[in-house]
């Protein structure tokens, strides 16, 4: 079983995440701002990273860029509503493992 951490601001778009995660057998935890996340991550470091990049607190690509300062090897995936391909580009250059735009 891989334990996942889904950073989502967004409660109803989360719970469907989680629970179609769920049915794949993934034990997800669910936190809703970045600052969060890192603590999170600190105390019970998780398996896979699935981050929305529009959080209330700080931008998602600033927590993927403190993560991979500290040479986390952690696999992360975006999944945001950003669709430029520049931002595409940013958030790939920043460090995530993949990119995915909403809706999914």
């Amino acid at each position: 079983m891989h334990i996942l951490l889904l950073v989502e601001d967004d409660s109803l778009l989360a719970d469907g995440i989680i629970n179609a995660l769920e049915r794949e057998r993934f034990a997800v935890n669910h936190v809703a701002e970045g600052k969060a996340a890192l603590n999170h991550i600190n105390v019970e470091p998780p398996d896979i990273l699935i981050l929305d990049l529009g959080l209330p607190d700080i931008d998602g690509l600033e927590l993927l860029k403190q993560l991979r300062k500290k040479n986390s090897i952690l696999p992360v995936l975006i999944l945001t509503a950003r669709d430029l391909l520049d931002d595409k580009l940013e958030g790939l250059d920043s460090g995530a493992d993949d990119y995915i735009t909403k809706p999914v």
